[in-house]
């Protein structure tokens, strides 16, 4: 599991292979994530925007930007977490994911909290010891 912490907003990933998904004869390897996102902070934010850098096992890297995440921008306050699932497709049996979500204050300022990165693997692949 990934864990970060950025001006108090707390992002923890933990990562699963889905091998009813997957076909590796064919080069596609299934992946879910679930993120958690706590406001450690004494202040109200909001995640408006995301940014994935995305790694498979041949270093290709692939960038995601997009607005909000699963069709949501959540506000949230003090003490508050959020938290969702969503998925990636790799062409290989393992690769890494990381970026930041871009969250903004009241007063109109923001920054970027990080998603420190984390393993996709299969079970044929993943490292002794790994905690996904």
């Amino acid at each position: 599991m990934s864990n970060a912490v950025t001006n108090g907003i707390r992002v923890q990933v933990a990562s699963a292979y889905l091998p009813e998904q997957s076909a590796p004869q064919k080069g596609r390897y299934v992946f879910r994530y679930t993120v958690t996102i706590n406001n450690e902070s004494e202040e109200t934010v909001q995640l408006r925007t995301r940014h994935w850098v995305i790694t498979d096992g041949t270093n290709h890297v692939e960038e995601v930007r997009g607005e909000g995440v699963v069709g949501e921008k959540p506000v949230l306050a003090p003490q508050q977490s959020f938290q969702y699932t969503s998925g990636c497709i790799l062409k290989t049996a393992w690769g890494t994911m990381n970026g930041s979500y871009q969250m903004f204050r009241d007063d109109g300022s923001s920054f970027d909290a990080e998603i420190a990165p984390f393993l996709l693997a299969s079970p044929a692949v993943a490292p002794q010891g790994d905690p996904n």
